[in-house]
């Protein structure tokens, strides 16, 4: 009997102690910082334990058996061992809304909001697979006529929001671009994937992504994982663009990962470029790419800007078009597609001065922040003021800071929820040797967060790359009131001793010898004084020679200069449109119950900014009168340049309200006299009455921004009606 009492009080305890815990969890503040006992790590060590303890109550029912214990005993430990694995469970659901951040444990899986809103948007023909009557292309979509309005109110919202209210200069240049100048650019060697191909079919798949797939599968399906293990996949998944191919190679051995539709082997890992190559002209002897991005035809063409801007500076050029990426395995739909519109910036400022006029606008605003520290020490983006941000040096300058700060405002302008949308800094090894400081503006969805628009200050690297292959200088020039007496450095290769030293290496040898800063030439020159040699890298050859004393002569001159001649330094903000539609898409949809409450309905809560159409016009019933009512209405609406759509059929009005809504309209116009109508708001479904001369100048007021609708129920008469709900 002792050792039944030990076994039942053993259990007992484990069950208070246990349910202590999950209460100390749901009772601390949302807002808190979640304690170690909710962590995913913990949840998953808490998880083992409740297993083992499972376990060990299983073995103690079978000994309570073989003892010949009463039935109240037995009936006792089975009870709560049935406790214990409602324990288990709660644990596994805590863990699953962990791993798929969903801490509330919403209704509808991130999975199933996600078909539901693609669902609805193919169904609506906001976009389709492209060539879909021969089966499709993966990787290419057409806009239907609502994309295409979506497409074109985010597109005019750009434009207005920094082409004119920033005074920049806009280019259009063409899609095919000669390989020379994505030679210099650097994307003819290095704008690459790693690919891994399937050894018996010959399908390709990206190799990190299968890496990625497979960690993330493992992290969310394998609940009884231990916590050291979902480290180790958490650590690849952090470390997967560092992966060499090498490396990437062996992490899929490692994990015996095969090709996903056929469970082959996979090859090893290669480098896949990722431009479409074509020809130019019929010899085939002119080779060029279609562009992976708008900004080379920018850099080019500098020369010719900066004279247009009257030779000043600072200056920003911008350009919306086409771009393509041959994507090995393109996926998350528009996402990730191989033809995408891009809205590019570059802002050309002096990198001695990198302030900005209008910086004070932005300085005040708060918004998620994700800097490297945080990010490399764990933890979560936190608000931040951005004047804070750039005072404590965690953002760069002021000119990169202003670009943020006008980044939010337009994304949260068009519609995206400010508390699922975060700035996060590159890591040091995300970044180009030659970058300052680089951001991302990643909005939350259904894949995750994702990166849509890429605030970088890129130095003064694309306008020198685009000056060393051309030979045209893309300079700015300081003109001084007075002759300035200026120390200049000087650097002189010894061409003889370096060809005898590295023969066809040479020009490269020379090329990174005079593009030295003034702190690596000096500190050069000290090391050949003292020792008469020196190791020096040449990124070009990616490997590192020896310059001895008689190879360079490095001196400081003094010259009277009348102007200063620089390469500018580039921010760039760059906008992957067809990804902000999609977590605008996602970001605006919701359902709501129908007045019966048999179904749930659709609804998109575009703001008018950008909804596809603003207006809905319809006759309460089918009359003659009411019709041509609505048809005066509408084609006033159109002369006031509002989108309008026009419906006469027989439906029900709360049907015609209902395809309205899932279309995004936001106001629908009825006509139910030939005096007045009403005007219904699609969130609230709030109705008010005005005369039909009113109706195209109140609607339009309330599209463009100049009132909200509080405002317009102000002014105006409300209007009830059971059928609005219908």
């Amino acid at each position: 009997m002792r050792l039944h009492s030990a076994i039942l009080s053993s259990l007992a305890h484990h069950r208070i102690t246990s349910r202590f815990r999950q209460i100390y969890s749901l009772q601390r503040p949302a807002n808190a910082t979640a304690p170690m006992a909710t962590s995913e790590d913990s949840l998953r060590r808490a998880l083992a334990e409740k297993q083992s303890t499972i376990d060990a109550s299983g073995n103690t029912i079978r000994q309570l058996k073989s003892s010949g214990a009463s039935k109240s005993e037995i009936d006792e430990a089975v009870k709560a061992l049935n406790a214990l694995k409602l324990e288990k469970t709660s644990i596994e659901t805590q863990l699953k809304a962990s791993i798929s951040g969903d801490a509330n444990g919403s209704v509808m899986s991130r999975d199933a909001f996600r078909q539901a809103v693609v669902n609805t948007l193919e169904r609506r023909l906001f976009y389709i697979p492209s060539f879909k009557i021969y089966r499709g292309v993966a990787g290419l979509y057409d806009y239907g006529p609502p994309g295409c309005a979506v497409k074109s109110n985010v597109l005019a919202f750009w434009r207005q929001h920094f082409v004119l209210e920033e005074d920049m200069l806009e280019v259009d240049c063409p899609c095919v671009t000669p390989e020379v100048v994505l030679k210099a650019s650097g994307h003819v060697d290095k704008f690459t994937d790693l690919m891994v191909k399937d050894e018996k079919t010959g399908t390709c798949y990206r190799a990190d992504h299968l890496l990625k797939d497979h960690c993330k599968d493992k992290l969310e399906k394998d609940l009884a994982m231990s916590a050291d293990k979902a480290a180790e996949f958490k650590h690849v998944l952090a470390v997967l663009d560092d992966l060499s191919a090498e490396e990437l190679g062996a992490k899929i051995k490692e994990y015996g990962i095969v090709a996903p539709d056929t469970k082959n082997p996979l090859s090893d890992p290669y480098p896949f470029n990722l431009m479409f190559q074509t020809s130019i002209g019929p010899s085939g002897v002119s080779p060029g790419y279609m562009r992976p991005e708008t900004a080379q035809g920018i850099f080019v063409n500098f020369k010719d800007l900066y004279y247009y801007n009257g030779n000043k500076l600072p200056f920003a050029a911008a350009q919306i078009g086409q771009a393509f990426r041959n994507e090995i395995s393109p996926r998350q739909g528009l996402l990730r597609v191989r033809e995408f519109t891009l809205a590019e910036i570059e802002h050309f400022v002096d990198p001695d001065d990198k302030s900005h006029p209008k910086y004070s606008e932005v300085e005040k605003l708060e918004f998620l922040m994700f800097p490297r520290d945080l990010q490399m020490s764990g933890q979560s983006a936190k608000r931040l003021c951005l004047g804070e941000a750039v005072s404590k040096g965690i953002v760069n300058n002021q000119t990169l800071a202003y670009f943020i700060g006008r980044v939010y405002l337009f994304l949260t302008r068009l519609g995206i929820d400010e508390e699922r949308l975060r700035f996060r800094q590159h890591l040091p090894n995300e970044m180009a040797h030659y970058a300052a400081d680089c951001w991302d503006a990643e909005i939350e969805s259904s894949y995750g967060w994702i990166e849509c628009v890429g605030i970088a200050d890129r130095s003064a690297y694309d306008l020198r790359a685009h000056t060393d292959k051309s030979g045209v200088a893309l300079v700015a020039q300081e003109k001084f009131a007075e002759p300035k007496e200026v120390e200049k450095l000087v650097i002189t290769p010894i061409k003889k001793e370096l060809g005898l030293a590295f023969k066809g290496n040479q020009k490269m040898v020379v090329e990174a010898l005079e593009a030295m800063s003034e702190k690596e030439a000096m500190d050069m020159k000290y090391v050949l004084e003292t020792k008469g040699e020196v190791e020096f890298e040449v990124c070009t050859l990616e490997k590192t020679v020896t310059i001895t004393k008689k190879m360079v002569t490095i001196s400081k001159e003094k010259k009277k200069e009348h102007q200063r001649v620089f390469t500018p330094s580039v921010i760039e903000p760059s906008f992957g449109i067809g990804r902000i539609i999609y977590c605008l898409y996602e970001h605006s949809f919701y359902m709501r119950p129908s007045k019966a409450g048999d179904e749930q309905l659709n609804v998109f809560r575009f703001p008018p900014l950008v909804a596809p159409i603003k207006c809905t016009v319809f006759p309460l019933v089918q009359n003659q009168q009411y019709e041509q009512v609505a048809k005066n209405i509408s084609r006033s609406l159109t002369a006031a340049g509002i989108s309008n759509k026009k419906d006469i059929t027989g439906t029900s009005i709360g049907k015609r309200y209902a395809r309205t809504d899932e279309l995004g309209v936001p106001f629908a116009v009825t006509v139910d006299s030939t005096s007045s109508v009403t005007i219904r708001e699609r969130d609230s479904k709030d109705q008010i009455r005005v005369s039909i001369d009113e109706v195209a100048a109140v609607v339009k007021e309330v599209s463009e921004g100049r009132a909200t609708w509080t405002d317009i129920l102000k002014k105006y008469p409300a209007h009830t009606s059971a059928s609005a709900d219908e």
